[in-house]
């Protein structure tokens, strides 16, 4: 799930995950089947961060391995990129019921895991995809409220507590199998996040 040549990141991101196996301060626990801590490199330039787990990632306890999950692998392999040169995450790391949007106090609970995960990590490039994403980024680092469909595929430098980072909006791969004409743009914000990797 988690790869690093950094034994002490890998350390680090066990207790984490240990803490939320264990986690019970929201009703999410009560209706998990898994905790989704989200996966991939530990040493990665690039973080992508959806929302919240679906059904198919609560059976798995894995990130994006639903028909979304397809898309994005494809649209990875358009930017150049693989899973193993990225990170995946989730802001929520439970299932809501019925894949319903997390309530503010679920948010509220959880957000503190990824924030630690993204603190190990150290990413250059933090890549919100999807609205719910794009808007607590927005609120925990100041940006001014904007939707996905005005800022996707722009830069944003934004103050991370480990530095200057960007923050690259993305649709989120959902977004473009429901609504086909957003594929194309998708692929373009890709190719231009793939453009970063070596950074």
């Amino acid at each position: 799930m988690y790869r690093s040549e950094d034994r002490a990141k890998t350390e680090s991101m066990n207790q984490i995950t240990a803490q939320v196996r264990s986690c019970a301060h929201c009703g999410l626990s009560e209706t998990r089947k898994k905790v989704v801590l989200g996966a991939g490199n530990l040493d990665a330039k690039i973080v992508l961060v959806g929302e919240a787990p679906g059904r198919k990632e609560d059976e798995s306890g894995l990130p994006f391995v639903g028909s979304a999950g397809k898309l994005l692998d494809s649209l990875l392999a358009v930017a150049g990129l693989v899973r193993d040169d990225i990170f995946i995450g989730n802001i929520i790391k439970c299932r809501p019921p019925k894949n319903r949007r997390p309530k503010k106090r679920e948010v509220a609970h959880c957000e503190g895991y990824m924030m630690e995960q993204l603190g190990i990590i150290k990413p250059e490039v933090i890549a919100p995809m999807g609205n719910s994403s794009l808007a607590y980024f927005q609120e925990r680092f100041g940006l001014e409220k904007q939707v996905i469909g005005d800022v996707h595929g722009e830069f944003f430098e934004i103050d991370a507590p480990w530095g200057k980072i960007k923050l690259f909006p993305l649709y989120h791969p959902a977004a473009a199998i429901y609504r086909r004409h957003l594929l194309g743009e998708l692929e373009e914000d890709m190719k231009k996040l793939g453009e970063l990797a070596p950074l």
